[in-house]
Formats: structure tokens, C-alpha cells, sequence
């Protein structure tokens, strides 16, 4: 399993973490946004028409209507990445990372528009009366292009376990062990019956729970987002004057934090924005099929306004929340992860200038005269006896160290280190140092005013959040199904996507993260190779649509 798990990190690194993709990503919104002539600015106004049903005719054919098939796509996009993921981006990028975040969303509101659009055209009614759509049926119908359609699809069903289920479910329950002591197989189980309840019953509930359940649970993210905005409000002036004058040179030194070159803030912040707003992954694009709609275009309208809640609102009030409070800059008392932990040989401290220059160098890939560690550490109660290494941990100087055995027991001992990595796995490492993802989040959620209950509205949120990530996943699973085995498929999906769903509520999901990620690249290019082959049809559907649209509504001044 290890073998495999290196190979995905091969993989990943081979595509979505390469450093062409995300200006692949952003190229072909860009693309986009100039030939259709920046159409999530001109047609802003329509599509907020279009989804309050303005437009909507009972004799459309579809199963959901605008504001529905908008809900589902939304409940499928707004999940951890809005409260972990633009944290984890900030962390690792700094505040430039949000610039590039925003950048990912405004584009990817274009590319959005077209993926939704030609999904639409070509989607197909199955054996059950209920329709299907998304990239495979463009790229099989109009491309034709088959083994693209099988190779997409799939990708989708594994993303549908490893973005939409498994990592979901196993975050929620952790959280709700660190907020409220529940057992997570408890929690699992209890959400686990909840979830069958809605998928069971097909897209038309899982519309139905959607349109309810996502307003609800921005109205409460946002109010606690403002919480700390307010409280804070001195702060905001300079949060955002940070993230707009390194968001072309990268990050600059601040508290705990090292700095991060621009290749880092650019890297993170566009992948990121896409994790959370999924704009050319085309997974949004299957829901938004299901909708009532006579012309495809219009559908695509109302997805522009996807990356902009997204993004452009919540993930812009949680990146405020973490800037303003000053928590990312701060090293709290935290568990050190494998992967962002590493030793090296001396003693460093990021607040001497020369020291810190040296990191800044290390960890962004520069020269620098800092090296790995590799040695022996003598541990006595926990603490090592020689004092000629450092410990660094996200993006910072990590302080206090302790050393415990399996996480409970301080160590006496030894501790091998190799190329600054521990070898022992049994062995944890605690201290001081900064935190990420969702920890942060929690963290700068109690300097508000409402305190330490902050952390609560963060795991509420994460529970709604998630919870309706893997709903919404869980039909763009059952769709790219029905696409590769039929109709009959289907149900045997659903059930073993809730089976899986409990198990990972107290399983480690780490392999399926990382097939995750590289399944999340092989959706989004074939997908972005496909819209680029279809743009001139695009290009016409548009005109067509305002043509046909003011002559039906002559009457109407846009």
C-alpha cells in the first residue's frame, strides 16, 4: 500500500501539482473570458433572473429548477475547502494566496459558464424518465470521442469516494470528537442513515434538501464570519492591502511565518480555488443537467453565479476571518504532521534576519546552506538531550519539542532521524509551532465576538458543509454510473457510497485522498481539452440564446 501511495504522490506531482496546471487552469478562463467577452460580468444580472425562476415554464423538460440544480451544484462545492482548504492555501502560500484564489474564481466563472452549457446540450434522458448530463455525454455525443467519456466518468466515480465521501465524513467526525467528545462511529453511523435517507430517493430530494439546507448553513457561516471581521475591523485595511501587494512577488515574513516565494502563493491559491469551487473539473456540470430548461445557455448563466458565492464570498470571509485575527501568524500548541515536519542541522529562529533569509531560501527552493538532519537524538522524558538541530513545521520554527511514544507516552530514548525525517513512525512530535486547515480556522473564529464559541460555528459549519459535499457527490457518482453500466447500476452505487461513507468515519483515508487528487486532474483536463474544442459551437449557442431570448421577451430592458 505504501508502494502505491508513493506512486500517487508520483502522479500528482506529474499533474496536479506540476506547475504547469494551474496556468492551464487559468489559461483557458482567461481563454474564455475574452472570446465570449467577459461574460460573468455581462451576464451577472440575468442569471441572478434566471434562478429566482423569472423565466421558468412547467413544459421544461428536466428535474429540478434553476435555484435547485444551483443548490446541488453549490452543496457539492462549498465544503472543507471553504473552511480548511483557503486556510491550508493561506498557511503555505500566505495572504497572496487569497489574490490567486479570487483570480481562479473570476475566471472560473467563464469556464463554468461553458462547461454547464454544453453539458446541458447533450445531456440524454434515461431508462428511468430521469435526465443525464455532464462532460462524458458532450465528449461521447458531439466528440465522439468515447474513450474520453469512459476515461472522465470514472475519474468522476472515484473523485465521488475521495473528494465527495470518504474525506468528508472522516473530518466531520474528527470534528465532532474535538468539539463535542462524540465517538466517531457514532457519528458516522447516525449521518451514515441520514445520508441513505436523501440519496435513496434521487436527484428530486436531493434537490429538496439542497435548496434548503444551503442557505441555512451560509446565513450561519457568514454571520460568524462577520463576528470576527467586525471585532477586528482595524485589521482589515492591512489584510487586504497584504494579499494584493505580494500576490505578484509572493509572501513576505510575518510573526511565525517564514514567507513564501510566488510560485507557492500562485501554486496553492489556484489549486485550491479549484478544490473549492471545482470550475472546469466538470463535476458541477451534472447537476445543473438535471434542471428544467429549454435552452442550454441558460443554465450556464446560472452557474456563473456558483464560483462567486464560492469563492468570491465565502472563502473571501474566511480568508478575512484568518488575516484579520493575526492567528495565522502565531504557533499554537499542536501535533506535528509527517509531511509538513522536517529536521535540520543547526539552530535556527525565523526572527533573526540572516537565519530567517536562510529558511525563506530552504523552503522555497533557492540556494541556502541549510541541510537535512541526519543523526541520532538522545531523548530523556520527552526532550532531546542534544540541541544542535531544528524542527521545522509549517512554514515555521517549531518550539517546545516534545517526543512521545504511539501520541500518549513521553519517549526515553533515541530517535533516528534520516534526511530530516523521522524514521520511526510510532514516534509523535508535539510542540509550538503554526497550525493549518481547519485548525486555523477554528483558532481565529474565537477572536471575535463571540468567542470561544466561535469554534463551534466552525463545527457546525464543517459538519453542514461536508455533509452536503457528500450528498451532491453522491449523484455525480451515481450519474457518471449510469453513464458506463445504465440505470441498473445506480442503486448498487448508492448503497455501497453510504457503506464506504460510515467506514471512513473512523478509517484512515489518506491512499484515497491521494487517488483523489489525481482523479480531480483527470476530470478537469480532458474536460478543459473538450470545452477548447467546442468553442466556436459555444460561441454560437450564445448569440442563438439572445436572439431567441429578445424576441420572447421584447418587452423586458437587460
Amino acid at each position: 500500500m505504501e508502494a502505491f501511495g508513493n506512486f500517487l504522490d508520483m502522479l500528482d506531482g506529474m499533474l496536479g501539482s506540476a506547475f504547469w496546471f494551474p496556468y492551464v487552469l487559468l489559461g483557458v478562463g482567461l481563454f474564455f473570458t475574452i472570446y465570449l467577452k467577459f461574460p460573468q460580468v455581462l451576464y451577472f444580472k440575468h442569471a441572478w433572473k434566471i434562478v429566482s425562476g423569472k423565466y421558468d415554464k412547467k413544459e421544461h423538460e428536466g428535474d429540478t429548477t434553476h435555484f435547485q440544480a444551483l443548490a446541488t451544484a453549490l452543496s457539492g462545492t462549498v465544503g472543507t475547502g471553504n473552511i480548511g482548504g483557503v486556510a491550508l492555501a493561506i498557511s503555505i502560500g500566505g495572504p497572496a494566496a487569497l489574490f490567486w484564489m479570487w483570480m481562479t474564481a473570476f475566471f472560473g466563472m467563464t469556464t463554468k459558464f461553458v462547461e454547464v452549457t454544453l453539458s446541458h446540450k447533450y445531456r440524454v434522458k434515461t431508462e428511468d424518465g430521469t435526465m443525464a448530463g455532464g462532460p462524458m455525454y458532450y465528449m461521447d455525443r458531439r466528440l465522439n470521442m468515447k474513450w474520453l467519456a469512459v476515461l472522465f466518468a470514472i475519474a468522476t466515480v472515484i473523485s465521488s469516494f475521495g473528494t465527495g465521501s470518504l474525506p468528508q465524513i472522516n473530518n466531520i467526525a474528527q470534528g465532532m470528537e474535538a468539539s463535542f467528545g462524540l465517538e466517531p462511529m457514532l457519528t458516522g453511523g447516525v449521518l451514515a442513515i441520514l445520508l441513505a435517507l436523501v440519496i435513496l430517493g434521487g436527484i428530486k430530494r436531493i434537490a429538496a434538501i439542497t435548496s434548503r439546507v444551503v442557505p441555512f448553513m451560509a446565513a450561519v457561516y457568514i454571520i460568524g464570519a462577520f463576528g470576527v471581521i467586525f471585532y477586528n475591523i482595524e485589521n482589515i485595511g492591512p489584510a487586504f492591502a497584504s494579499v494584493f501587494t505580494n500576490a505578484f512577488t509572493g509572501s513576505a515574513a510575518a510573526g511565525g511565518f517564514i514567507g513564501a516565494s510566488f510560485a507557492y502563493a500562485f501554486n496553492r491559491g489556484v489549486n485550491r480555488g479549484l478544490f473549492s469551487n471545482e470550475a472546469g473539473q466538470g463535476s458541477a456540470p451534472i447537476a445543473h443537467a438535471s434542471a428544467k430548461a429549454d435552452e442550454p445557455v441558460s443554465e450556464g448563466m446560472v452557474s456563473i453565479l456558483e464560483p462567486f458565492i464560492d469563492t468570491i464570498i465565502i472563502c473571501t470571509l474566511t480568508g478575512l476571518v484568518i488575516l484579520s485575527s493575526g492567528a495565522w501568524t502565531e504557533k499554537f500548541d499542536t501535533r506535528f504532521e509527517r509531511t509538513s515536519m522536517e529536521f535540520i542541522d543547526g539552530t535556527y529562529h525565523e526572527r533573526v534576519d540572516a537565519q530567517r533569509n536562510e529558511l525563506y531560501a530552504y523552503l522555497n527552493g533557492g540556494e541556502s546552506s541549510v541541510k537535512p538532519f541526519n543523526g541520532t537524538l538522545n531523548v530523556v522524558e520527552g526532550k532531546a538531550v542534544n540541541q544542535n538541530f531544528t524542527v521545522l513545521h509549517n512554514r515555521s520554527v517549531g518550539e517546545k519539542i516534545r517526543f512521545l511514544l504511539d501520541g500518549d507516552h513521553l519517549h526515553t530514548g533515541t530517535v533516528v532521524i534520516k534526511k530530516g525525517k523521522i524514521v520511526d513512525k510510532s514516534i509523535v512530535v508535539k510542540g509550538k509551532s503554526l497550525v493549518h486547515s481547519a485548525e486555523l480556522t477554528t483558532l481565529a473564529f474565537q477572536r471575535g465576538y463571540f468567542g470561544e464559541n466561535g469554534q463551534y460555528i466552525v463545527s457546525i459549519g464543517l459538519l453542514l458543509f461536508a455533509f452536503s459535499t457528500a450528498i451532491a457527490w453522491s449523484y455525480y457518482g451515481d450519474r457518471a454510473m449510469t453513464y458506463l453500466l445504465g440505470s441498473r447500476s445506480v442503486m448498487p452505487y448508492r448503497v455501497f457510497y453510504v457503506a464506504a461513507f460510515f467506514w471512513a468515519s473512523f478509517a484512515d483515508t489518506t491512499l484515497v485522498w491521494k487517488l483523489a487528487a489525481v482523479a480531480i486532474v483527470v476530470m478537469t483536463l480532458p474536460n478543459l481539452f473538450g470545452i477548447m474544442l467546442l468553442r466556436k459551437e459555444m460561441k454560437q449557442s450564445v448569440d442563438d440564446y439572445w436572439v431567441k431570448f429578445k424576441k420572447d421577451n421584447s418587452q423586458e430592458k437587460e
